[in-house]
């Protein structure tokens, strides 16, 4: 009993060590060696905030230190693996919502005051009374002037729950004395497409903003109001979109594509090949379509884009495309943040995946990718284009597409220098004509509210002489007159001030219209349409691809980035 006793000590710990050993080799070969890892540098990184916590020489907010380190953290993946702290993950998510809470204005921030640009038809300010071109100087009773005074916190303090209440004080145009506001917070909806109209007796035109929750659904109801003017031709305009929900992309494909097409297939290193197909409902199939791209189109405008043109469906024009191909899912944190992390790559029905190159961590040259293509001439010339992929065939007429970097248009429209001068570009950059804008919109509000639809205005706008009165306000602003390059560049600028205004006045709807109508983009579609070739057809002759026009998109169709919504 006694030997027993004394090797019950030796025994115990031979059977630790075979239980040890038979842990490791099972969490080994079951859970593999990357769970190890991770859970060792989890561990270290938790260990080293804890040192920092204890030992740090002055007092650390640990909180805002991982703040901080998320987002680098994350960068070192890919581009568009993303950290959204709680606070701002309302705005992020607002505009694919569809819809948020809030007083209903589209706002400026001019000299350190909010300047209402519109009020949103039926929406609760306008309900209370508000009017385009009023000032917020209060709200609820506290002053809101001056430095404060930031897109964030304005939006901040206006938005909230729905059927609360903000009191707002307002400075009227021409009146001296504040007016008050009891404004009750209802939701406002957040439209994805902007403009939906009539090209000519044939041709339907829908601009696409961006693709929400909502956006299939206002599609529909797009192609329905077009319905009603016996539309035979559409052209769906993708300039601009960055993209969003990849279902309301697929839903949108849907609509055209004949049964069985393939849309998009995405794959990722832990999510398997998931397809998707058109179930053949679509009630579009054979309409001739023409879509317009631009570099600024990307993610869910690609993947429309790409069924389209693969399918041999429709048309694509405009200039190359940005190239993201990279799928991110939204990952929820206890503290109300969240990441939206990349979990898979999206291919094009000909398996083409248009992710440009990018390398992990901080890379400069995928941030000034836009910027080194407009350097190297891509804008305005096909020639210059660098495919950067392999080539591929489309799924009936065989033509090659390439994938790697974008969606290559079928025809090409260059953006064209002439009328473009330094003076132009630092009115543009400078944001002076946006604020001339206003300031003439606001001066003139009760002349310009007899105008009712775009055509009207701008014929009243260009006998104003808009761009002398411009550069006069110009000058007194910084902008040194510089005579021969106004005139050089008086159309471009003409068209920028005068769109602007009808914007300010107006709608989205209208500020499209007006650019639209000497767009070369646009007269390019209708060409194509007049000629019946919509229908892409296999071609030897790059002559036939390739469209030589003069085009400036630059300050005119730019996003409109200074208004904000609460």
């Amino acid at each position: 009993m006694k030997n027993k006793n004394r090797y019950m000590p030796l025994l115990m710990a031979v059977c630790i060590v075979i239980g040890i050993l038979i842990g490791t080799f099972y969490a080994n070969h079951l859970s593999g060696n990357r769970l190890s890892i991770i859970n060792s540098s989890g561990n270290k990184l938790n260990t080293l905030l804890q040192i920092v916590n204890d030992q740090y020489v002055d007092t650390v907010n640990v909180d805002s230190l991982v703040e901080g380190a998320m987002p680098q953290i994350l960068s070192e993946l890919d581009p568009h693996s993303v950290y959204i702290s709680a606070k701002d993950v309302q705005t992020a998510n607002d505009d694919l919502r569809g819809s948020f809470s809030g007083v209903g204005i589209e706002f400026t921030i001019r000299q350190d005051t909010i300047h209402v640009q519109n009020v949103i038809t039926n929406g609760p300010s306008e309900r209370a009374g508000l009017l385009a071109g009023d000032k917020i100087v209060s709200i609820d009773d506290q002053p809101f002037v001056g430095k404060i005074v930031t897109n964030e916190e304005a939006m901040h303090r206006l938005k909230g729950p729905k059927d609360t209440k903000v009191k707002l004080g307002i400075i009227r145009y021409g009146e001296k004395k504040v007016k008050y506001f009891t404004i009750t917070r209802g939701e406002i909806p957040v439209k994805s497409i902007s403009a939906t109209y009539m090209l000519d007796d044939k041709t339907g035109y829908i601009r696409i903003k961006n693709f929400g929750e909502n956006t299939y659904s206002e599609m529909l109801i797009a192609l329905g109001t077009l319905s009603q003017e016996n539309f035979s031709n559409l052209v769906i305009d993708l300039r601009g979109n960055t993209g969003g929900y990849l279902a309301s992309a697929v839903k949108i494909a849907n609509e055209f594509l004949p049964k069985n097409s393939l849309i998009v297939y995405t794959m990722g290193r832990k999510s398997p090949r998931q397809e998707y197909k058109s179930d053949g409902h679509g009630a579009y199939q054979r309409i001739p379509l023409v879509i317009l791209i631009d570099e600024g189109s990307a993610s869910a405008s690609e993947i429309l884009a790409g069924a389209i043109q693969d399918n041999d469906r429709g048309t694509i024009i405009g200039r190359r495309s940005f190239g993201k191909g990279l799928v991110q899912q939204p990952l929820s944190f206890a503290d109300g943040s969240m990441i939206r992390l990349t979990i898979a790559r999206y291919y094009t029905p000909s398996g083409r995946c248009i992710q440009k190159p990018y390398t992990s961590g901080s890379d400069r040259d995928y941030e000034t990718d836009l910027m080194t293509r407009y350097q190297h001439g891509e804008y305005f010339s096909q020639d210059s284009i660098k495919h950067t992929g392999p080539a591929y065939h489309t799924l009936i007429e065989q033509r090659t597409v390439y994938g790697g970097g974008g969606i290559t248009p079928d025809i090409f429209v260059p953006e064209d220098t002439l009328g473009m001068t330094s003076y132009y570009k630092e009115a543009a950059m400078t944001g002076l004509i946006l604020q001339f804008a206003y300031s003439y919109t606001d001066d003139h509000r009760s002349t310009l509210n007899n105008y009712k639809d775009a055509k009207s205005m701008a014929a009243y706008l260009q006998k104003q002489n808009t761009v002398e009165l411009f550069a006069t306000y110009a000058e007194k602003n910084g902008l040194k007159r510089r005579n021969l390059l106004i005139q050089k560049s008086h159309k471009l600028l003409e068209r920028y001030i005068n769109s602007r205004i009808i914007y300010n006045m107006m709608s989205e709807q209208a500020w499209t219209e007006y650019l639209n109508a000497d767009d070369p983009v646009i007269m390019t579609t209708l060409k194509l349409f007049r000629e019946n070739k919509a229908f892409p057809k296999k071609t030897d002759d790059k002559k036939d691809r390739k469209v030589a026009m003069n085009y400036d998109y630059r300050g005119t169709h730019a996003k409109t980035t200074l208004v904000a919504h609460a």
